[in-house]
């Protein structure tokens, strides 16, 4: 059955590029010039920055000032709080690569590695900050209206619900305190080549992937105009994250549009739980939890970033 319906899917796509190849050349156009041009600038040197972090033993000094929070507060082992920083400061999907490159090597539990899949792959502040909130703040008369700082608080702070959950779902099976398990550090001596290749591979991967989601979401642009445009832009959020908050941005204004971009920016769109899987190199972290954990975040986010904007909008004016 899984068959046949691939080989329709297949197919479909296939005379969608048929008839309209100028959508197909545009939409991969884009998607590399995205890549090529933000993408892996952005990400390639936080790549080889961790990895040489990672071989020369310097995890426990990164993450010893965050002990308090990420021990205390998140029970995380010593590797496990270099995954959490990692992928909260680095973007998709470095936290989801290094927290399947510690469980292959045995740096931290399974359980341990299952609980921060669902916790640590999210969008870099960076990207908040220098793309979300310039693209849904202009959606408001006046900034005032929607501070910045609504965005990354809606999207980062339903990572302490998401992580109870989480913690009482898979902790058990790593034990009552794994903060306390012992850092292993590397042994094999660290080869730059090395790094670059694996690094270069994996932005390979992520580089196709929002080519191939870019050109479906310029076809899903074309939808028919009796479909709504509120729900044509969810789509393409849903689809591509980008493209998705440029199109919101562009196509629903206020309230709404920042509400639809903070959902796009907290899911990451299905261009970025494909990513996420193509650096799932273990077998024991499942993208099925990853997918549910992420809806939750998503709905959580949306309900912060409500509660956080009526707050504003009623708090007296100074």
């Amino acid at each position: 059955m899984k068959r046949t319906l691939g080989g329709l899917a297949a197919i479909f796509c296939l005379i969608l590029l048929l008839l309209r190849p100028d959508l197909a050349l545009t939409g991969a156009q884009k998607g590399l010039l995205l890549w090529a041009n933000v993408v892996l600038p952005t990400l390639l040197p936080f790549m080889i920055c961790s990895g040489a972090i990672v071989a020369f033993n310097g995890i426990p000094l990164l993450t010893k000032p965050f002990s308090p929070i990420l021990s205390g507060l998140l029970h995380l082992s010593v590797p496990g709080s270099f995954v959490f920083i990692t992928g909260l400061l680095c973007g998709y999907p470095m936290g989801a690569r290094m927290d399947s490159s510690f469980l292959e090597e045995g740096r931290i539990r399974p359980a341990e590695a299952r609980y921060l899949l669902a916790i640590c792959n999210h969008p870099s502040p960076m990207f908040i900050l220098g793309y979300v909130c310039a693209q849904a703040v202009p959606l408001f008369s006046s900034p005032a209206a929607c501070p910045p700082w609504l965005f990354p608080a809606a999207l980062y702070l339903p990572i302490l619900p998401v992580s109870f959950l989480a913690g009482k779902w898979y902790r058990p099976g790593w034990g009552a305190q794994p903060a306390q398990q012992e850092f292993r550090p590397q042994q094999a001596p660290f080869s730059f080549d090395s790094q670059l290749m694996n690094c270069l591979e994996t932005m390979e991967k992520i580089g196709l992937y929002i080519m191939l989601f870019s050109i479906l979401a310029l076809y899903l642009s074309f939808l028919p105009a009796c479909i709504p445009l509120t729900v044509r832009a969810a789509l393409l959020g849903a689809v591509e994250i980008t493209t998705g908050i440029e199109t919101i941005a562009r196509s629903v204004p206020g309230f709404s549009g920042a509400l639809l971009i903070t959902g796009t920016a907290a899911f990451g769109g299905i261009s970025g739980i494909f990513q996420t899987k193509s650096v799932l190199k273990s077998a024991g972290l499942s993208i099925r939890h990853y997918i549910l954990w992420k809806l939750l975040h998503t709905l959580l986010s949306c309900i912060v970033f409500f509660a956080l904007y009526r707050l504003c909008s009623n708090a007296p004016a100074s």
